[in-house]
């Protein structure tokens, strides 16, 4: 019996150190359930699928920007750059798409038309013929003329062009269909300069939807009479023009290392005063025309030595002699910044300046809340231009801030001409290179 009292009492140590050491291993083991959180009514746990609020059926911001011509645009070889280059003409066509069928050959003589609509004046020509007249809109403008003799075809293209509308012929309907609009197609040179810059010009003159096959060099628009009259007028200045315009550009922001700004003074002991050869103030910043020797390169290795500085966008526009063009630093920027929004626009024209050979331009610097500032820039061919002081905080919107307020950007600007030549001149030409004494026989021309 004491023996079995004391197999009871060791029993009786065992079952509690047991049940100790379950609760500790309880205690120590991972819960029964999840936690979870409550989010507005909504149980979130590891296992609950993400839930975004419905968004508008719109583009999204990186399939908007894509476009072709970027790596065209936003690329600059400064290791070789040439400030004159030479292309040889070629011919530019505009072509109509969708006309129709051809007309029939019938012949028109004494036809007389006063204050008709084209659609009215087009069908009393066409009375007695299986021919009919629709329209594509309401036509209203009032033509008056005569026609002496000639062919139909000739007197349909002569009183729509009068009217300011167009036509297309269908001949298994044997109907004349009168519309506002058309469709058209130019084939473009090969040179990659030139199509920039006539998609530059076209785009400067507001026509938008430009359908670009950069294969087969063609472009393709819709657009009413104006459309046309102002495309026509933008080819034929551009195959009339001996020189083309071109800067390559690098847009900075600099970054102050000291509670103080760059102390641009410092450029002059720096290269020279003989490398800076300009200094042309606007409402804001100011523009430094300087020599071939301040470069990319050795303007950064400058600024490097006061300041941290970051590459914010690279690119290139061109523009036809006389012509103006914009270059977006928001397209060809690293990635988004304050200064994104900020546009480059030029007008250019390369020729007698006061009897020197010069690049007349005129540079100014816009966001979507108007004009920074601009500046009238003569230089000759070599020259850079360097834009200093535009404060960064220009582009803050916030009411504050946590960059520098002595932060700047700094835009680097270096102008090329492209001479347009006959294609026989170009062969010959083409066995001097455009460096030294044909470079200055060039420019003296």
């Amino acid at each position: 019996m004491k023996n079995f009292n004391k197999f009871c009492g060791v029993f009786a140590v065992l079952m509690v150190v047991f049940c100790c050491a379950a609760c500790n291993n309880n205690r120590n083991a991972e819960p029964l359930y999840d936690t979870v959180t409550v989010v507005e009514n909504l149980v979130i746990d590891e296992n609950s699928v993400p839930i975004f609020p419905k968004k508008a059926a719109l583009t999204t911001d990186t399939a908007r920007r894509f476009a072709i011509d970027l790596p065209k645009r936003c690329d600059v070889n400064w290791d070789n750059q040439a400030v004159v280059s030479v292309v040889p003409a070629e011919k530019i066509e505009i072509i109509r798409l969708d006309a129709g069928d051809k007309l029939p050959d019938l012949q028109v003589s004494d036809y007389e038309f006063r204050d008709l609509t084209v659609k009215r004046a087009l069908e009393k020509l066409l009375d007695g013929t299986d021919i009919s007249v629709s329209e594509n809109g309401e036509m209203i403008e009032k033509i008056s003329g005569s026609i002496s003799a000639g062919m139909l075809s000739d007197a349909v293209e002569l009183m729509t062009k009068m009217g300011h509308v167009y036509y297309s012929y269908d001949a298994e309907m044997a109907e004349i269909n009168l519309m506002h609009r058309a469709k058209w197609m130019i084939k473009m040179p090969q040179n990659e300069n030139i199509i920039m810059a006539l998609l530059d010009a076209m785009h400067g003159a507001d026509l938008r939807n430009l359908l670009v096959d950069w294969h087969d060099k063609t472009v393709v628009f819709e657009g009413n009479y104006q459309t046309e009259r102002e495309v026509s007028r933008i080819i034929s200045d551009v195959a009339a023009k001996k020189y083309m315009i071109a800067w390559d550009i690098d847009v900075y922001r600099v970054y102050p290392r000291t509670d103080n700004p760059i102390v641009w003074m410092n450029l002059l002991p720096a290269f020279g005063d003989k490398n800076i050869k300009m200094s042309i103030p606007g409402v804001v910043g100011r523009t430094l025309v300087v020599g071939p020797e301040i470069n990319t390169k050795t303007l950064q290795e400058f600024m490097s030595q006061q300041a941290n500085v970051v590459l914010i966008s690279q690119g290139q526009f061109v523009i036809p002699n006389g012509w103006q063009s914009r270059f977006d630093i928001g397209q060809c920027s690293k990635e988004d910044r304050l200064e994104t929004d900020l546009i480059i626009g030029a007008t250019a024209k390369y020729g007698d300046f006061g009897t020197r050979k010069k690049i007349d331009a005129k540079i100014v610097l816009r966001t979507s809340n108007g004009e920074l500032a601009s500046f009238n820039v003569p230089t000759s061919v070599g020259d850079n231009y360097v834009i200093v002081g535009i404060p960064t905080h220009s582009f803050v919107t916030t009411p504050e801030t946590l960059i520098n307020p002595f932060a700047e950007l700094v835009v680097f600007m270096s102008p090329r001409v492209i001479s347009i030549v006959d294609a026989k001149q170009q062969s010959t030409d083409a066995k001097t290179p455009l460096v030294g004494d044909a470079l200055r026989a060039f420019l003296s021309e």
